[in-house]
C-alpha cells in the first residue's frame, strides 16, 4: 500500500493513476509498448489539484514480483519528493493575514453527482433484493 488515503483512476491511454493528495504526489502505471513491461511515472500535485508533468519515470518488467514493483514505485516517489523545490521565503516586512496554514483544495468534502448516482443504485439493488426475498419467502 503506497498511501492510506489515495484516489485511483484510469487514464484514456489505459494506464492507472494513483493520487495521494495528502503527500502532494501521483504515480502512474501505463503500458510501455513492449510485451511484459510497464512505464512507471511519478510527479507532484500542484496547488489547486492539477498535476505537474512527471519528474521521474522508468520502465519495469512485469516478470518481477510485487515486492520489486513496490520498491520501484517507492524509489520514484522518493525521487519526486527530493526533486521538489523548497518554498520561496516570504519577502521581508510582509506578514500573513491569518496564522492558520492554507490548505489546497476544497474546505469540505462533497459527493459528486456520479457518487450519488452509484450510491442510489446500490441502495436500490439492496432494497429490491430485500423486497424479493420478503415476498417469495426463502426456505
Amino acid at each position: 500500500m503506497l498511501w492510506r488515503q489515495h484516489t485511483v483512476y484510469r487514464e484514456r491511454s489505459g494506464g492507472v493513476v494513483i493520487r495521494g493528495e495528502h503527500v502532494q504526489r501521483w504515480i502512474s502505471l501505463a503500458p510501455s509498448g513492449r510485451k511484459d513491461e510497464i512505464l512507471l511515472r511519478a510527479g507532484r500535485i500542484l496547488d489547486g489539484g492539477t498535476t505537474a508533468p512527471a519528474r521521474s519515470e522508468t520502465v519495469v518488467s512485469l516478470c518481477i514480483g510485487t515486492g520489486e514493483l513496490a520498491t520501484a514505485c517507492r524509489r520514484l516517489l522518493a525521487e519526486t519528493a527530493t526533486d521538489a523545490a523548497p518554498p520561496a521565503p516570504a519577502a521581508p516586512g510582509r506578514t500573513e493575514q491569518s496564522e492558520e496554514p492554507k490548505r489546497p483544495g476544497r474546505k469540505g468534502k462533497r459527493m459528486s453527482l456520479v457518487s450519488w448516482t452509484i450510491l442510489a443504485c446500490v441502495v436500490g439493488v439492496v432494497a429490491l433484493f430485500a423486497y424479493s426475498t420478503a415476498t417469495t419467502g426463502t426456505r
